[in-house]
C-alpha cells in the first residue's frame, strides 16, 4: 500500500519523522491490521535511504504497533480478542505492582518528570496531536515503573504495555472524533489523580486509582472493539484476586 508521507513530517531525526507519520496513518485506520508497511515504498516516497525506514520501522514494532516477519516483512499488528484480554489482564496486574512499589520508592527527580509529561500532555489535545499524547501516557506510565525500583518488573511491564492495544482505542477516536474532548479530559484527570497519591506516598490510592485507569480501558475494549464481555471479566476477577494475594 503506497504511503503519503510528504506532509506528515516535523523536524526531527528522520527516523523519528517517518516513524510519527506512520505512527499517525496507522491510529488514524488509514492502515488496516495485516497490512504491509513496504520499506522500499515508504523509502521511495520519502527520498531518502532505506536506512532511516528500517529504523522507522523497527521503531513500530518495539511500540507494539507492528511486528516483523521472518523473510517477508513489517506488518500492521493483528491482534485476536484473546490476545487483547490477555494483555489487558496482565496491565492490570503489573499496573497495580508498579504503583505500590513506586508510591514507596519514588523520588523528587520522578516525581518531576511526571509533573512535566502530565504538562506536556494537557497541550495536546487536538486530533493530529493523539500520537504525541499516546506516547507521553506511554512515558508516564514506564516512569512509574521504573520509579518501582525492580528492574525485572520494569521489563515485565514494557513488554506487557507494548503488546496493550492501546493504539485500537486510539483509532475509536478517529473514527469518533466527538470522543476526543471527554477522552482527553479523562485520561489527564487519571493520570493526575495517580500523580497525587504517589506524591503523598498513598499507595493504596495510587493502586485503586492506576487500576481505575485500565478498568476503564477495558470499558472502552470492550464498545468499541468489541471484545467480549466475559473474557474481561475474567481477566478482571483474576487481576483483582492477584492484587489481593500480593499485599
Amino acid at each position: 500500500m503506497a504511503l503519503n508521507l510528504e506532509k506528515e513530517v516535523t523536524h526531527k531525526p528522520l527516523k523519528e519523522e517517518i516513524f510519527d507519520a506512520l505512527h499517525r496513518q496507522i491510529i488514524a485506520g488509514k492502515h488496516q491490521p495485516g497490512d504491509w508497511l513496504r520499506q522500499d515504498d515508504i523509502a521511495s516516497q520519502m527520498g531518502v535511504s532505506m536506512t532511516p525506514v528500517r529504523e522507522a520501522l523497527d521503531l513500530l514494532v518495539s511500540s507494539g504497533l507492528a511486528e516483523r516477519v521472518p523473510y517477508r516483512g513489517v506488518q500492521v499488528r493483528e491482534m485476536s480478542a484473546k490476545d487483547m484480554a490477555d494483555a489487558y489482564g496482565l496491565r492490570l496486574i503489573l499496573e497495580a505492582l508498579t504503583t505500590r512499589e513506586a508510591a514507596v520508592h519514588i523520588t523528587p527527580e520522578q516525581i518531576s518528570r511526571l509533573k512535566n509529561i502530565l504538562a506536556e500532555m494537557k497541550k495536546h489535545v487536538k486530533l493530529n496531536e493523539m500520537p504525541q499524547e499516546r506516547q507521553l501516557s506511554r512515558e508516564f506510565h514506564a516512569v512509574i515503573a521504573e520509579a518501582s525500583g525492580n528492574e525485572l518488573l520494569t521489563k515485565l511491564y514494557a513488554i506487557v504495555a507494548n503488546t496493550f492495544p492501546d493504539w485500537l482505542l486510539y483509532e475509536a477516536v478517529y473514527r469518533k472524533p466527538e470522543l476526543l474532548a471527554s477522552s482527553v479530559n479523562q485520561t489527564y484527570e487519571e493520570h493526575a489523580s495517580i500523580l497525587d497519591a504517589l506524591t503523598k506516598g498513598d499507595a493504596e490510592k495510587a493502586v485503586r486509582k492506576s487500576m481505575d485507569h485500565i478498568l476503564d480501558s477495558g470499558k472502552w475494549m470492550e464498545e468499541y472493539l468489541n471484545i467480549p464481555a466475559e473474557l474481561l471479566r475474567e481477566k478482571e476477577e483474576l487481576a483483582t484476586f492477584m492484587i489481593k494475594k500480593s499485599k
